[in-house]
Formats: C-alpha cells, structure tokens, sequence
C-alpha cells in the first residue's frame, strides 16, 4: 500500500487540541480533534492541564508515525499565545499552565509600569495593551515578586507552541511570533528585548530565538521537527504568500482578530485603550491587529441558548439568515466599549439582554450575531482606516456562520468580503512555514479557496 506523503500539525487552540496532516498539495488528509479537561493552579483558578497536554501529544503522535497510510516527513506547531510552560534544571515541567484571563494584581501590575517608564509609554513601545496575565512576560514578573522560590527553580521557560516543539524536538528555542504577540517583552523600536527583561533577571530564563522556518529537532531521525509559531501569526502565513495587494485577515476562533499586515502606523494611546497591538509576522515584520473576545462569548451563549430554549448545543448551526429579521433588530445596536475596566475583554451588548424578550431561538440569535458583528465592525475599524485595503478575509469558525458573513458584507459595502474556506489556516501556515524542508514540490496556487459575500444579492457568490 502506497504511504501518503505527509506533514503532520498540531493546532493547540484554548478549547479544541487538533492534530491535521497535509499531502504535499497541502490538501487536508488526517484531521484529529480532541478538547481536555482543565485543572486548577494553587488559587483554584481553571487553567490549561500541560501533563494531560503533552501525553495527548506524545501517544497521538506515536499512533499516527506507525500509521501505515502515512510517511511523516515532518511535524510543526502552532498554538495560543500569551502562555508560558515552565521547566526545571531536568527540564521537567513545572506545573500549572497558568491561565492568562487571571486576573493579574492591581498594586504589582502599578508597581511594573511605574518602575519602567508608565503605561503609555512602555505600551507603546512595546506595542502592548496593559493586560495583566495577557502580556505573558508579566506571568514571570508575577512569579519573581509573590513566589520566589518558584522562580528560581524555573531554568527554561518557553512559550506555549515551543514547548510544544520541545515534546517531541528535544530542543530548546523562542521564536519572534510568540515573542511578539501582546508579550510585554519585545522592544518593537529596537527589535530586542525590553531593558526591564534583563534588569527582572528574566531573560536568562528565555532559550535563544531561532528562525520560524527553522528545523530544531528529528524525530527518529527522520520526521524534521519546527520551532512552533503563535497560531494568529501562524494564521496570517497562507494569505501572506497568496496576496500582494492591501487585505485584512479575520482570523475567528476563541479570540477574533483583525491582522492588517498593511498597517505600519505606530499605535496610539486611543488604540492601545481600544485592545489594539501589534504583532510580528513570521519574517519578524510588524503587523497591526485588534482583538474581541467573540467566540469564547459565542461558546457562552450558545449553551444559555440550548438550556434556555430546549434546543441542541449545536442549533444555531441549522439557523438561516433571515434578512427581514435582521432590519428590525439593527436598529437595537448600543455604543460598544472593546475594553471594560481593569483591562478584561468586553463582552457584546447581548450579555445585557434578556432571553425571555425573546419569542424563539431563531430570534434571540439573530439579536446575539448582531450585537457580536457590532463589536466586530468597530474592532476591524481601528486597524482598517488609511491602509487601502480592499479585501477583508473572514477564516475560522465564524466564516462558515452565515448570519455573521452577511453582516460583514454589510458593514463594509466598499470591501469585498470572503469566507475562507482553509478554517486550519493557523495549521497550514505552519505548515508552508518549513516547505523547504519537507516538500521538494512548487507551492500549489490554490491553497485558499474563498465565497465572496454579497448583500446586494442577499446570498454569496
């Protein structure tokens, strides 16, 4: 039986853990999805299981290498951001994964801006919102001040997708999409890292950055291992070798973020209140992005949902547009903060709402996705203005919603508006990341397939 040529991805996103494999066309061939129960740190607070994480990785990877349909040539990473595993001297983890929506301690999180240059200007330079447990590097300065006997026991620590390359690599690496994404830790002036990395004794925790097309590992000296990469920044890779003129990606998930790769302004204090930052592209490059907290509040809801109305978790999915529907409700969106109080992501003006003003599920969803792409509109705005773009790239879950993919060729009527239909983008970025190294075929020029939205016609084309 002829093996299939393929390389192997694992997505680790904060709900769904996936392993997908890719022929050398880069068509899906193999795709896994699993989610993990979460455990608890020392406080109670719910956080990612690493052991639980890693042993998903290692028996599932043993499985599908002795899988007699494919030849593993190679096997990338791409994962979460803004969560770092800690190892010892062994280089044996240090539990917990730390959560990064815990909260982070008012009175230390003054004390970091005050002792390096006030929140505005080290938010600007190191193109970071204030975010508490969000920008990571702040989970380390946490660990120095209120647990010092643990930080001095932490040799390595590695953000997430290179850990996850350490699994299975061995090897011990950073790499400037992880070190770039709301870190607190990248000097983006400067292109290295922030003085405070040094003078905090964190940077001789940080392994050496290493090239994200880069190979750091073989697994039985065969199957070329990656680096790892922060799936939106991962995410970002397709679009980026398919398309030269000015687009913005809608990467759609847990977090909903609009990456403008076109957008070189350096941010402003406005910018940095509305949630927005930059990230760094895969060739180190910055990239300008905003973010709301939609489809975690999608997962919400559509559980209130199904209890509420007696329906299956999986209702809203058989729910069609119903463009009449949507006319009465426009006229209910409410101004929208991107930020509440104390740097937590805010929530659409559905979370206000009551269900019982409702007459059926149909119409309180409609409502839901209204308020959502209300939020949605004003997050892609800050990143949109005075860059040209013509093409808005909706991948994810999101783009197979079509209530959602209406409203968004509805409130951009001058820009064409596409559902994608590669939903492993962050996967397949990892993938074309270390081509090179696995796949002597030319790069297909099909690898994005895309539905172009369209309101005039109240259908997509």
């Amino acid at each position: 039986m002829h093996k299939v040529p393929s390389i192997a991805i694992y997505d680790v996103g904060k709900t769904n853990k996936k392993l997908i494999l890719f022929d050398e066309q880069y068509n899906l061939v193999y795709e896994e999805s699993i989610q993990l129960d979460e455990t608890k740190d020392e406080d109670g607070f719910a956080c990612e299981d690493v052991i639980s994480l890693t042993k998903w990785i290692n028996n599932s990877f043993t499985q599908i290498k002795n899988d007699s349909r494919f030849e593993i040539k190679a096997v990338n990473f791409s994962g979460y951001g803004a969560s770092f595993v800690y190892l010892d001297e062994n280089k044996n983890v240090i539990p917990p994964l730390y959560n990064y929506l815990k909260p982070f301690p008012p009175a230390l999180q003054k004390k970091f801006y005050k002792d390096h240059g006030g929140e505005s200007h080290f938010s600007k330079v190191t193109a970071s919102p204030v975010l508490g447990n969000l920008n990571s590097g702040m989970q380390l300065y946490r660990l120095k001040h209120e647990k010092p006997e643990l930080f001095s026991k932490i040799k390595y620590a590695l953000h997430l997708p290179q850990y996850l390359s350490y699994i299975l690599g061995s090897s011990l690496h950073s790499d400037i999409t992880s070190i770039g994404c709301h870190t607190n830790l990248w000097n983006f002036r400067q292109n290295k890292y922030h003085d405070w990395v040094k003078k905090e004794n964190v940077a001789e925790k940080l392994t050496p950055i290493e090239k994200c097309s880069a190979i750091v590992g073989q697994v039985d000296n065969t199957i070329s291992v990656g680096v790892g990469l922060h799936d939106s920044s991962s995410a970002l890779i397709p679009y980026l070798t398919s398309f030269n003129d000015p687009f913005i990606l809608l990467s759609t998930g847990t977090w909903c973020i609009s990456l403008n790769p076109f957008n070189h302004t350096l941010l402003s204090d406005y910018e940095l209140h509305e949630d927005c930052l930059c990230y760094l592209s895969y060739e180190g490059n910055p990239v300008k992005a905003s973010r709301i907290f939609a489809g975690y509040e999608h997962e919400q809801q559509v559980k209130r949902f199904a209890e509420y109305f007696k329906k299956p978790l999986s209702y809203y999915t058989q729910v069609p547009v119903d463009t009449e529907l949507l006319k009465q409700q426009q006229h209910t969106k409410k101004n929208l903060q991107l930020m509440t109080e104390g740097s937590e992501p805010a929530r659409s003006a559905f979370g206000k709402r009551k269900l019982e003003d409702y007459r059926n599920y149909e119409e309180a969803y409609h409502q839901f996705i209204v308020d959502l792409v209300a939020q949605q509109v004003r997050s892609t705005n800050l990143v949109l203005r005075g860059t040209g773009v013509k093409r808005i790239f909706v991948d994810g879950g999101f783009s197979k919603n079509p209530i959602y993919m209406y409203l968004m060729a509805e409130a951009f009527p001058n820009i064409e508006v596409y559902a994608a239909s590669v939903a492993q983008a962050s996967a397949l970025g990892a993938a074309l990341v270390i081509h090179q190294h696995w796949n002597n075929k030319p790069l297909p020029s099909n690898i994005i397939e895309m539905k172009l939205y369209s309101v005039t016609h109240q259908t997509s084309i």
